[in-house]
């Protein structure tokens, strides 16, 4: 298969910031990913146990559900439990951080910390493109 013809990796963004939503899924789409979007915790929940993303980017502090009980019932369910999940949070602290690698999650970003290029790339090593 050629890359143009190749399915496009389908990222799950789960992102209140709706300004920083839109930064994302504007580099994401740039990188020919198919991004959904998810402005809060039980959407994204449902969205990605219905449209099962190679990858989903989890906020922790989300409306309605928390970003890591949206990760504790991605885990614990056998349909999702095997989805990479990247927290993109702003919360740095170490017990969270622990918190969010215990439930399951492959990489635990610090908003402040990364521009959306480093996210791409962090992305983009953890399916083997990069």
């Amino acid at each position: 298969m050629t890359e143009s013809n190749k399915p496009k990796l389908k990222i799950l963004l789960v992102e209140d910031d709706l300004f920083l939503a839109g930064m994302y899924v504007t580099k994401l789409n740039l990188e020919n990913f198919e991004v959904e979007h998810a402005e809060d915790g039980e959407k994204g929940l449902s969205l990605a146990k219905n449209s099962h993303p190679d990858v989903v980017l989890l906020d922790i502090v989300l409306p309605k559900m928390s970003g890591f009980d949206v990760l504790k019932n991605l885990k614990g369910d056998p349909a999702t439990k095997d989805i990479p999940v990247i927290l993109l949070t702003n919360l740095g602290q170490r017990d969270d951080v622990q918190k969010g690698l215990d439930l399951g999650a492959v990489d635990y970003l610090i908003k402040a910390h990364f521009m959306p290029s480093e996210v791409v790339k962090k992305i983009k090593g953890l399916i083997g493109k990069e």
